[in-house]
């Protein structure tokens, strides 16, 4: 075989190879590092839900983490127990994944994959995450002894699923999840902050859909404050405010309720342009700290200025991008 036959460029090609592999992986740390003190940490849009701070917990896109806070802030609204979130969420993670399809078996669609022809209610009903969740629970409240049915019974009685024993394997993330929202978890959604701004009203009226009937939770009038904040990397960014604040000796549900309510606004943070969330003695922060929950004290540290973002007890405080 002739020299020819075996070019030069042809044996370097390996070498060749290993720098190029060393220049993209070069880049790719460049661009992520960048990316990632921009963000504050926070990275590619995710959410965790769980069970306690700091605990390990389930991953979630925002999408599945915005339907999941939907499902469980209504069971919260409707004042039912954590067994019922477990057992909806559950439900909804074995029939859709957490996202609300309008498409399935025959004429199914939504989280929970309701039939119309079955009695469920409208497609457009049915593709309402509030309204879906809300007559699950109420075919599941009406399963006599239902909160101390085996949860793949207890599902399987008000969905007639043709695969029963299928909802078990979801029961260990739904009690997260749960806990999350409603008890003593923590959901944290990191990502970059809202580019675009946000729609406050639309904010207030979901939540007053919600928990209008809960009777423990009133719009609250914004308190004065500052019309730009900082946000990430010292940006001045506007903000629009969204208050609730719980009725005086409304005690534990209420204060679940205004759990349910502040995770509920993290989770939708990204689809609805929210920038911050305060509740209790913390605040989240879109694109700060990965998405984390932060603690804050009544004054600056510095300045000693009181946080004009501050929570005061009993008050969820939403403000949204502008």
């Amino acid at each position: 075989m002739s020299q020819s036959d075996h070019p030069r460029p042809r044996r370097r090609r390996p070498l060749l190879k290993v720098a190029g592999a060393f220049v993209l992986l070069a880049l790719i740390g460049y661009f992520a590092v960048q990316y990632d003190s921009t963000n504050g940490g926070g990275g590619a849009p995710h959410c965790t839900a769980n069970a306690r701070p700091g605990s390990g917990g389930v991953d979630m896109t925002p999408e599945q983490a915005a339907n999941a806070a939907t499902i469980a802030a209504v069971g919260v609204a409707k004042g039912l127990p954590d067994r019922a979130v477990t057992i909806a969420l559950a439900t909804a993670m074995q029939e859709s994944a957490l996202r609300n399809l309008d498409h399935g078996d025959r004429d199914s669609l939504g989280l929970f994959q309701q039939r119309p022809s079955q009695g469920w209610g409208t497609p457009q009903q049915i593709k309402d995450p509030v309204y879906s969740a809300g007559i699950f629970y109420d075919r599941l409240v009406a399963i006599k002894g239902y909160s101390r049915l085996p949860l793949t019974e207890a599902a399987q009685q008000v969905q007639l699923s043709g695969f029963p024993q299928a909802y078990a394997k979801h029961e260990p993330d739904a009690t997260v999840v749960t806990a999350a929202f409603a008890g003593d978890g923590e959901l944290t959604c990191g990502g970059p902050a809202p580019t675009a701004p946000g729609d406050s009203e639309k904010v207030r009226t979901e939540l007053t859909r919600i928990f209008a009937k809960d009777k423990l939770h009133a719009a609250a009038p914004a308190r004065p404050g500052p019309a730009q904040a900082a946000g990430p990397a010292g940006k001045q960014v506007k903000e629009a405010e969204v208050a609730f604040v719980e009725k005086r000796d409304g005690g534990a549900p209420a204060a679940r309720g205004s759990k349910a309510m502040a995770g509920w606004a993290v989770a939708n943070s990204r689809g609805m342009g929210i920038a911050r969330v305060s509740y209790g003695p913390a605040g989240w922060i879109a694109g700060e700290a990965k998405g984390k929950w932060q603690q804050k004290g009544g004054r600056d540290a510095k300045s000693g200025a009181v946080d004009p973002h501050g929570a005061q007890p009993g008050e969820v405080r939403i403000f949204v991008a502008r």
